[in-house]
């Protein structure tokens, strides 16, 4: 009996040696300076990407854009539906464990050389019950929990950019209705000027080559406001479509609201807090897990299965003979299948099992590379375009006192109206560059948190 005990634990650890029980483990190690050189990481679990989205977009009209898009968007829907199909999966795969049962009655009418049909009847409950000595059904359990695990970070990963899709679309509206303002503006401000050299003319001082310029460009800025008005109805259109409802108007702030009121100081966290928050980073190691349980299957066809299977119920068939009423039999057997001659098969399948593995491997490295790309190009586009803000406040400041000084001048005679016409075309061109740098700043911080995770509620 000890000799036996002995043979069975050195058979056990010499299958667990060979992978069939081994647990996936979580990566912890990333690629030094994954977020760049130049950005410092600090130790803090306080970073944005734990933020609630609430916290970041503060801005009332585009919280309810962004509630309306969680609740009915089809993409996010169809996330769902993944999880559960999921769940099932893997519901599946615990059901395994247990025997299965099946009630096969069985009647037959025989009848020989016209004598008198014979009725026989079997009312037997089969069972049957594989025991998972080799691993085959555990790893088959966690391969399915890690695509459950997978196709929840999925559907995070799509309600992170749906919110952050919902943000920028929403601030592009923003930006495109201030640069629609200044457009105005400058439109009416042109036709005064039009007229104002058209007075000059008539007095003497102008000429029509003035006149005819510049009504070229005030027709030139009609024709941009018109772009932009186009522009506005499409951007509000691909917002519909992120709501899942048809085109119409969106209701929008009358300002600015610049998300998460901390934009100074950002705290991207250590670059191993990724693999908790980036849902694309987590569902990228969700299929290497899984890869690596196919592996151990594969391994565990190498080793015999072990099937006991029974049936219990009543019969009036004894042999030659017919017994009423019928008699109560119970049958059992064990079975234990060793695979032979599909050995080259079975290695086959492991080769490309580990191969596939390799491949998840590959692809959860790009993924956290990409991921530390995207945060670096987030940074790198707030901090720029924050630092331009300054100089486009000094230049639209100089450009003014530039356009008024040169208007100044032709009105007394002293300067041309191409002077006049680029002085007004330079400020507009500057004006409407500074809305552009003022929602690159914003768009940073949006792509920012999404780089970083986030999206909870």
């Amino acid at each position: 009996m000890k000799k036996q005990i002995i043979t069975l634990t050195v058979a056990a650890l010499t299958l667990s040696s060979c992978g069939i029980y081994t647990k996936y483990k979580p990566a912890t190690e990333v690629p030094i300076n994954l977020y760049g050189e130049e950005v410092v990481v600090t130790d803090t679990l306080d970073n944005m990407g734990n933020l609630s989205w609430r916290e970041v977009f503060t801005d009332p009209q585009l919280q309810i854009l962004i509630e309306k898009g969680l609740q009915n968007n089809t993409d996010l829907q169809s996330a769902q539906w993944r999880v559960k199909e999921a769940e099932a999966t893997l519901l599946s795969a615990k059901l395994a464990y247990l025997p299965s049962f099946a009630l096969s009655p069985q009647g037959t009418v025989s009848s020989f050389d016209k004598s008198k049909a014979m009725q026989t009847y079997t009312l037997p409950v089969t069972a049957s019950w594989e025991i998972d000595i080799f691993g085959q059904i555990r790893n088959a359990k966690r391969q399915a929990k890690a695509l459950l695990e997978q196709s929840r970070d999925y559907k995070q990963a799509v309600r992170t950019q749906l919110i952050a899709g919902i943000a920028n679309t929403y601030y592009t509206l923003l930006m495109l209705d201030a640069q629609f303002e200044i457009s105005v503006r400058t439109q009416h401000s042109w036709k005064e000027t039009v007229d104002a050299t058209r007075a000059l003319m008539e007095a003497g001082m102008a000429n029509e080559a003035a006149i005819s310029q510049m009504e070229a460009t005030y027709y030139t800025i009609c024709t941009s406001v018109l772009d932009l008005k186009e522009q506005i109805n499409q951007v509000e259109n691909s917002l519909s479509l992120l709501l899942a409802e048809t085109p119409h108007t969106i209701e929008r702030a009358d300002t600015w609201n610049f998300p998460y009121g901390m934009q100074e100081r950002f705290s991207v966290g250590i670059p191993v807090q990724m693999l908790s928050n980036r849902p694309d980073v987590r569902s990228a190691e969700r299929s290497l897990e899984a890869a690596f349980y196919v592996t151990n299957q594969a391994r565990s066809a190498f080793y015999p299965s072990i099937v006991l299977s029974g049936s219990a119920g009543w019969t009036n068939s004894a042999g030659s003979m017919i017994v009423n009423p019928g008699k109560f039999i119970a049958t059992a057997i064990g079975s234990l299948t060793q695979p032979l001659f599909n050995r080259g098969t079975n290695i086959a399948r492991l080769k490309i099992a580990k191969a596939q593995q390799e491949e998840a491997k590959l692809g959860f490295q790009q993924t956290l590379l990409n991921a530390g790309s995207e945060v670096n190009e987030a940074l790198v586009k707030y901090q720029t375009a924050k630092e331009k803000a300054a100089y486009y406040d000094k230049q639209i400041m100089s450009l003014n006192k530039a356009f008024e000084s040169t208007s100044l001048l032709m009105q007394h005679g002293n300067t041309t109206y191409l002077e006049v016409l680029t002085a007004q075309q330079t400020l507009l061109s500057a004006q409407l560059n500074q809305v552009a740098n003022r929602f690159a700043e914003i768009q940073g911080v949006i792509n920012l948190y999404q780089a970083l995770g986030g999206g909870r509620d």
